[in-house]
């Protein structure tokens, strides 16, 4: 935590946590719409975790 920055763009409601040295993104944290704390963790800064086990959801934003 000592060593990571927070990021934050457009309309600055989530925190994108990054590290100063290597800029890997390990987490964001923020609030969703009706106001409870969140957060998104990159689980490839996990230790013990096969991606290729992880099921994977397809998701087109450029549609909506």
């Amino acid at each position: 935590e000592a060593n990571a920055a927070t990021y934050t763009f457009n309309q600055h409601a989530i925190k994108h946590r990054f590290c100063t040295r290597c800029g890997i993104h390990p987490y964001g944290e923020g609030v969703d719409a009706k106001g409870n704390a969140m957060a998104a963790i990159n689980i490839r800064c996990l230790e013990g975790i096969a991606l290729e086990t992880i099921a994977e959801t397809q998701f087109d934003g450029r549609a909506l």
